[in-house]
């Protein structure tokens, strides 16, 4: 089992920045954020393979967040800047041990998640 907790979250307004963390209890190949606004589905937002480093984005945020990871602290971090109202949402950290699975941005590709953290972006 990997336990992972969000801390970061908070309120900003519009063209401010955040940076979330999440610290893992134990390694895990592969780490992702995602993003749930209310009455929508769960949204991939950045995944990290923590061996290589390499990195997926949605296409909302790219040139906005940077997903990196400290792997001596099993730390994931999501640096947000220039937000939006429309990146307002509860993020959640999620990760997984496999190598392979699902596509990246898809809720079955990890097995475990964090219990989330609020984002909100006043105009």
């Amino acid at each position: 089992q990997v336990q992972l907790v969000e801390s970061g979250g908070g309120s900003v307004q519009a063209g401010g920045s955040l940076r979330l963390s999440c610290a893992a209890s134990g390694f895990t190949y592969t780490m992702a954020w995602f993003r749930q606004a209310p009455g929508k589905e769960r949204q991939g937002v950045a995944r990290i393979y923590s061996g290589s480093g390499s990195t997926n984005y949605a296409d909302s945020v790219k040139g906005r967040f940077t997903i990196s990871q400290d792997n001596t602290k099993n730390t994931l971090y999501l640096q947000m800047n220039s937000l939006k109202p429309e990146d307002t949402a509860m993020y959640y950290c999620a990760a997984d041990r496999n190598t392979y699975g699902p596509r990246w941005n898809s809720v079955s590709r990890y097995t475990y998640w964090g219990q989330g953290t609020q984002v909100t972006v006043s105009s």
